[in-house]
């Protein structure tokens, strides 16, 4: 099936619920209007739909092909990257100085969504060249920064991030790639990268690696790891490609999903290159600062992996409510002369509500955590800034996890809907459950977010911002309740919903109580339960999200301002709050009862 772009929802979240009016009034953004973003959304929209989603099938089964060290692309691949590059899509949201367009990341997040949705696997590379350039931005040198973001901005080059080695995933530490300084200032790199998304490949001049190695004197462990440039080509001063670089690509994976985007082994310093033996690299600020470096890079790719997993999940949620309003089968539970479309029938509704609640809840989380990371960069006050700065690093956890985590569920959902036929590869089902399997592991597991949203998110700062949060979801409680009391024909279910918002934030305090309060003396309990906790989180502030989203459509529809989108909005709202909301009180006694469950853990 074809994939529409969801931009009635997505105008809907940014301006409802993320406050774009107030990012677009932040300086630096003074000439940026909500007719240029609607602009912007219409034609990425049409970009993705005609140019990227025609190319998800070709790119399932026909992946890259690897010969002799040199990876072709994906049919249709290259002409699209191409295209894409010359649309400037790649410089969205980055710096004007550098050529990007200097979007909101409000505004870059839905065009970030919308490509991945058309084709996760092709939009692999964009992303890691976004975080290669935010890398550059903020920590490179100037002169790496003129010789290398520009035509990465254009589309003409490529970047990748290297940190994995067989015997080093998660633990950083474990790497041994290896970083000698000549007498010209620059470095030898020797060693084996793993798991290299877009390592190779033919659809730009030039990839800019940045990897991960130790010099010969670093110190033992993650203290001793520094971060390089490293091209597949040697730049000169002005730009000009020069000699062909000693990294080259191994192999390529076989994967589960995701088959169009090639993942590279590669080798530094075989000896196969242009420059004798040893990869010519760059280091990026000072030597054994390196993984400090390499988390501004992860933490945007985070974010962006957060996005894909809502991406995927408007795929599958898209596919799968086509097919139950065309698959003709069984009869109404009322009774009906012949069969009717699945669609019609309460189980597949409620797996497609369910699909559809997990997607928009997960989609006005990670807007509302951009409108949050531009006002910590743009806003005139200092504590704002601050303020933000703290609420988007707690939500980016979240977003990653929550949405990457809950992907994988939409998608399995969508292969129940299609019943038997989700089983076989033809009807596209299975393609999203497997592309979607990826999301929990790459960029950091669940567990690693969900240690990082415990011990540096609610531990760092004694529960400050999930406090600020909760004060604001009782405040929407509140407003429900009002609303509900004034009658009319939403007042039940705008009742249901600030009923259960209410027993999901308790749940939510609860668990953050005893996340607080044992960490210190139960450290093994707490942390036995960090994934239920990050869950519970997002199942919560989606929830409270789609429950803002309640008082807007039933507002306007008092205002005899109601729409087939405002209902259908507050009904997915009303759904999620009897369906998924009330899996926080499970979550939170998993969480809470960590103590007793610690003494019981072992396997």
């Amino acid at each position: 099936m074809t994939y529409l772009a969801p931009i009635q929802d997505i105008r809907f979240v940014l301006k409802e619920l993320a406050g774009l009016d107030s990012v677009l009034a932040l300086p630096g953004f003074e000439d940026v209007s909500e007719d240029l973003v609607d602009a912007v959304l219409e034609e990425n929209a049409k970009f993705v739909e005609q140019a990227i989603a025609p190319l998800n099938r070709a790119g399932d089964i026909s992946p890259a092909q690897w010969s002799d060290g040199v990876v072709s692309s994906a049919p249709g691949f290259k002409k699209a990257f191409e295209e894409f590059g010359q649309g400037g899509w790649q410089g969205l949201q980055h710096e004007q100085e550098w050529g990007g367009q200097g979007l909101p990341k409000l505004v870059g997040a839905p065009a970030i969504e919308n490509i991945n949705a058309a084709n996760l696997a092709f939009s692999l590379c964009p992303l890691l060249t976004d975080g290669v350039i935010e890398a550059l931005t903020e920590v490179g040198s100037p002169e790496q920064q003129a010789r290398f973001i520009p035509p990465l901005l254009e589309g003409r080059w490529t970047g990748t991030m290297n940190l994995t080695e067989p015997q080093a995933g998660s633990d950083l530490a474990l790497i041994t790639t290896r970083a000698v300084k000549q007498d010209d200032g620059v470095y030898r790199l020797s060693g084996q990268k793993i798991f290299i998304t877009y390592g190779e490949h033919d659809m730009a001049e030039n990839i800019v690696h940045l990897v991960l190695a130790r010099t010969p004197d670093a110190p033992k462990g993650v203290k001793g790891i520094s971060l390089f440039i490293v091209p597949k080509f040697l730049v000169d001063a002005n730009g000009a490609l020069g000699a062909r670089n000693d990294v080259w690509c191994a192999s390529l994976e076989h994967k589960l999903g995701i088959h169009g985007s090639p993942t590279a082994v590669l080798l530094y310093g075989s000896g196969m290159g242009d420059v004798g033996e040893g990869a010519v690299g760059y280091l990026i600020g000072e030597e054994n600062r390196g993984l400090e470096y390499m988390f501004i890079m992860m933490n945007a790719a985070r974010y962006a992996v957060g996005i894909q997993g809502i991406a995927v999940s408007e795929r599958a949620l898209q596919h799968a409510t086509a097919y139950a309003h065309e698959r003709l089968q069984g009869q109404a539970l009322e009774g009906s002369p012949g069969p009717v479309a699945i669609a019609n029938h309460p189980d597949v509704q409620r797996m497609l509500l369910t699909m559809r609640g997990l997607t928009e809840g997960a989609r006005a989380v990670a807007y509302v955590a951009a409108a949050a990371s531009d006002a910590a960069r743009h806003h005139a006050d200092a504590a704002v800034r601050a303020q933000n700065k703290a609420l988007y690093e707690h939500l980016v956890p979240i977003v990653k996890g929550f949405s990457t985590e809950t992907s994988v569920e939409v998608a399995s959902l969508g292969v129940q809907v299609h019943g038997g036929m989700g089983f076989i590869e033809e009807t596209g089902a299975a393609q999203y459950y497997r592309d979607a399997r990826i999301l929990p592991i790459y960029e950091g597991t669940t567990a690693i977010q969900a240690n990082d949203f415990v011990g540096r998110k609610v531990l760092r700062d004694g529960g400050a911002v999930v406090k600020a949060l909760v004060v604001q979801m009782h405040a929407t409680v509140a407003q429900l309740q009002d609303l509900a009391a004034r009658g009319g024909p939403d007042s039940d279910g705008l009742a249901l919903i600030a009923r259960r918002l209410a027993a999901a934030i308790t749940a939510y305090e609860s668990a953050t109580k005893f996340v607080l309060g044992n960490a210190k003396d139960s450290v093994r309990a707490v942390f036995l339960g960090s994934v239920p906790y990050l869950m519970l989180a997002g199942v919560v502030y989606a929830g409270w999200q789609l429950s803002r989203a309640a008082l807007v459509c039933a507002d306007k529809a008092l205002a005899g301002q109601g729409s087939d989108f405002s209902t259908r909005k507050l009904a997915t709202s009303i759904f999620y709050a009897a369906h998924i909301l009330p899996r926080a009180e499970s979550l939170s006694v998993a969480v809470c009862e960590g103590g007793v469950a610690s003494l019981y853990s072992a396997v």
